[in-house]
């Protein structure tokens, strides 16, 4: 009887120590999804704002300007990192307004001190005055966003569409957005980055002459 008791403590044990493996296993594994997700869905979202940019048309409300740095935004306070018009509103019977939308993106600072990363949207385009920001949080613990064009032949730090003096009337070839995170993600140092091509570009607005 002690033999056997001895044994299945033994069994027991080795039963005990097997179970808390994989109970930290799956503790490990569910924190890693958990931590993974709302990178993968910033991510997506500014790739799909990007991939459905519209293309700047002087004066149109609807294809309105492609802006990157430190620049200025209807409706919003401080400076953003981003403005842009993206044809990824969702349409609905209950919304008087297209799918055409305004969207920004800027870091704002959070209560425990870090800053957050915030995607702003509006909708209805057409308004006489201000336009409804809404406000719609991406990721926490974010120490830097920027955004970086490319012009065929170099990157551009900035990028604004109504400075005719600066020659980037158009959209930029390329867009580069390196994300650093913060917070208690401060001890990664390698920033999340991604490249997007732009594939929709203005016709030019110069007159040709055709010989006859």
């Amino acid at each position: 009887m002690i033999l056997a008791i001895g044994i299945a403590a033994i069994v027991l044990v080795a039963v005990n120590a097997v179970f808390f493996t994989a109970v930290h296993l799956r503790d490990t594994a569910t924190a890693a999804i958990d931590a993974a997700t709302p990178i993968d869905l910033a991510v997506g979202t500014i790739r799909r704002d990007l991939q459905c940019v519209v293309t700047p048309k002087p004066g149109g409300l609807m294809s309105g300007d492609f802006k990157t740095g430190n620049v200025t935004s209807t409706g919003i306070s401080a400076p953003v990192a981003a403005e842009l018009y993206t044809a990824t509103g969702s349409m609905s019977a209950s919304e008087p307004w297209g799918e055409v939308q305004r969207v920004t993106y800027e870091l704002k600072s959070s209560a425990n001190g870090s800053q957050d990363l915030y995607r702003s949207i509006s909708r209805n385009l057409l308004t006489t005055g201000t336009p409804d920001v809404e406000d719609q949080l991406l990721l926490s613990g974010v120490a830097e966003v920027h955004f970086s064009c490319y012009d065929g032949s170099q990157w551009q730090d900035t990028w604004d569409t109504t400075d005719t003096s600066g020659g980037s009337t158009n959209l930029p070839l390329a867009v580069r957005v390196r994300i650093q995170l913060g917070g208690a993600e401060k001890l990664n140092p390698n920033p999340i980055e991604m490249l997007v091509p732009i594939d929709s570009q203005a016709r030019t607005n110069s007159n040709s002459t055709v010989g006859t």
